[in-house]
């Protein structure tokens, strides 16, 4: 298309092809998933010469050294969405599952269908292989997708969409399947397109995400933070709470589901801490604590009014006299995104599993499992904290929706408001 086509027009021509994309079969849409994992792993040097050019540009604007380990596209990176193409071509189709079968009246059949929910728009950060999972998840569920990644990768996104696109249409999927924005500009144009976009999901930062809330009528599904929390109970594992709490903030600290905030019961701090300390230490992230904290270990001590979402290697630490108070803060304070118990207590781990109002709640376990891929959904086209139509990682069952259809001979309304008929309700 030409350049000069604006978005909404583009947007425009994508919603008439949405119904045809939702009328693919699943045998041509994991063909596009096939050939596209055939052609990024054909066309690799060029993925990979193009991220090298993003990430050399980013290092001369200072971009910190967590924030440039999400711009890498390297082999291991190729090798796991090409790993989740496969797996994500595994899964049963999304689309025409008959969720409901019911007579209303002889001959008057009700069914509730899953369908697409039609042209999504994803708008996420400068990380290259968020642009594949997000595409191939949308392909997978017959939904239509406009992409928009961050700026810092605009050479391998440029490159993975040409790639993606060509084999997907190639694959024999509509021409209007997927669209890729580039300028910043277009953001704004999109968020205008209510009438063409029946879904937005904004990736990044608490302010990005508030602002496309604040400045579209188009639903917006996703999280503006990720304050994630780890809670020691008085009975656990040291060897275990010190090993989750490590890879929860170190394994890629950049992530939304990093722990932020460690919360530690009080009865057990003097001997806990210097572990902590010590750990801390060897895995290569600062701690920062509350003055109780500071009296126990050295650390930066803040207020926990100061406590929040690093994506560093940073740490909050803050002391409770038992679960239900780690309940109480988590609820209060946290993003609703994921939050961990470590403890041999069954008791202590039933209050927190049932009373945490997260999108995943954890026990003995790092919050770094918060992710499609790892949930066995292939992958994900981000994390939702709502608590309608979809929460945690988003996966196929997210992309979808349903319609009713009904079937009759003839029927109407009058006969059964006459009571010349009556509804006889039945489940088949």
């Amino acid at each position: 298309m030409s350049e000069q086509i604006s978005i909404k027009q583009r947007v425009a021509e994508m919603k008439l092809a949405s119904p045809y994309m939702a009328a693919s079969n699943d045998e041509v849409r994991n063909a596009a998933l096939s050939a596209i994992a055939s052609a990024l792993e054909e066309h690799a040097d060029e993925i990979f010469a193009a991220n090298k050019a993003d990430l050399e540009a980013a290092e001369k604007n200072g971009i910190s050294q967590a924030v440039m380990k999400r711009l890498k596209f390297d082999g291991g990176k190729l090798v796991d969405v090409t790993k989740g193409l496969g797996q994500l071509a595994s899964l049963p189709d999304p689309i025409g599952k008959t969720t409901l079968l019911r007579q209303l009246d002889e001959g008057l059949i009700l069914r509730r269908v899953t369908v697409p929910i039609g042209v999504i728009g994803v708008i996420f950060e400068a990380r290259p292989d968020a642009l594949v999972q997000i595409s191939s998840l949308c392909i997978k569920s017959g939904n239509c997708a406009v992409l928009k990644g961050g700026k810092e990768t605009a050479n391998t996104n440029r490159v993975l969409f040409g790639l993606i696109y060509k084999a997907a249409v190639g694959a024999g999927l509509p021409e209007g399947c997927l669209l890729q924005a580039e300028a910043h500009s277009e953001i704004d144009e999109l968020l205008e397109c209510d009438r063409e976009v029946d879904l937005l999901i904004p990736r990044g930062s608490n302010a990005f995400v508030r602002y496309i809330m604040d400045n579209t009528k188009i639903p917006v599904m996703g999280h503006a933070d990720g304050l994630c929390h780890i809670y020691v109970d008085k009975s656990c594992d040291t060897d275990l709470a010190l090993t989750v709490i490590a890879d929860a903030k170190t394994q890629y600290t950049a992530a939304c589901n990093a722990v932020e905030t460690l919360l530690v019961h009080r009865d057990i701090a003097k001997d806990f801490l210097p572990l902590l300390s010590e750990c801390a230490k060897n895995s290569g992230f600062a701690l920062k604590g509350t003055a109780e904290v500071g009296e126990i270990i050295p650390c930066e001590v803040i207020d926990e009014s100061e406590f929040k979402e690093y994506l560093d290697l940073i740490l909050s630490v803050k002391l409770v006299d038992g679960v239900e108070e780690a309940v109480a803060h988590i609820n209060r304070n946290g993003s609703h995104h994921t939050d961990s118990i470590i403890t041999d207590d069954d008791a202590a781990a039933d209050v927190f599993m049932q009373l945490v109002d997260s999108a995943g709640v954890y026990r003995n376990c790092s919050t770094r499992f918060a992710d499609g891929f790892r949930y066995g959904f292939g992958a994900e086209v981000g994390i939702s904290t709502s608590k309608i139509h979809a929460r945690g990682p988003v996966g196929l069952e997210g992309l979808v929706t349903y319609k009713y259809q009904l079937t009759g001979s003839g029927h109407i309304v009058g006969d059964y408001a006459s009571g010349k008929r009556s509804f006889c309700f039945k489940d088949l």
